[in-house]
């Protein structure tokens, strides 16, 4: 059997060729069995991979996140794209042009306003993301304390819960799109694809094409 790890902060997806794990897998596809599993159960597992990327890796086996992104996502993009990925502690981008690699960022020094803070706040107000609906105001910041400090504010005047986390969610859509130049199409790529609040935020401001969560790991597999 053999293991690709895109380790992340949260959540930690991999994908098993030709063997299953003892853990339900989310899809299979051909040859490849996909699975997500929470990180901190990684670090129990006896388990070798072949290659891995991510900040909880913790293995000989590190390859770099932008060339993995890439990889994955090179077959299902047009010539000229934007592939952003927002992860649970930062956020990243490529642009291809002519179908080859023309530029990109990562912030990794404010990961505030990314997905581990939306769990939070999702388990702080006993929410679910079905819970969430787009919101056409937003929380223009571009740092999660001041975001909370937000969001505190409305719900002592008055908001639901709900309402004030969908507008900060509207401020992560908001602030990725600038993020990434202000792109008019976005391939997104992350756990953010199955939060229909943060697309819909996103599709505000531009076409949205979702990913999934596996790119990283695919493009392992694919270098």
């Amino acid at each position: 059997m053999t293991l690709y790890l895109d380790a992340g902060t949260t959540y930690s997806k991999i994908i098993a060729l030709g063997e299953t794990l003892d853990f339900t897998p989310v899809q299979t596809v051909a040859d490849r069995i996909y699975y997500i599993l929470p990180s901190k159960l990684i670090k129990t597992l006896n388990l070798s991979f072949a290659k891995s990327c991510g900040h909880m890796t913790g293995t000989n086996t590190h390859e770099n996140e932008i060339i993995a992104l890439a990889n994955g996502c090179r077959g299902e993009i047009e010539p000229n794209a934007t592939i952003l990925d927002l992860g649970s502690r930062d956020a990243k981008w490529i642009r291809f042009k002519d179908g080859k690699f023309n530029d990109m960022d990562w912030n990794t020094s404010c990961a505030s306003s990314t997905g581990a803070t939306v769990e939070m706040l999702l388990k702080f107000y006993d929410l679910q993301p079905s819970d969430l609906a787009f919101n056409v105001e937003k929380y223009t910041v571009t740092c999660g304390i001041f975001g909370f400090e937000k969001i505190m504010d409305d719900i002592s005047n008055g908001a639901a819960p709900a309402e004030a986390v969908a507008k900060f969610i509207h401020g992560i859509a908001y602030n990725a799109w600038n993020f990434a130049k202000r792109p008019e199409k976005i391939y997104l790529s992350g756990g953010f694809c199955e939060n229909e609040c943060l697309v819909k935020s996103l599709e505000n401001y531009c076409e949205v094409v979702k990913l999934g969560r596996f790119k990283l790991c695919e493009g392992l597999i694919n270098e």
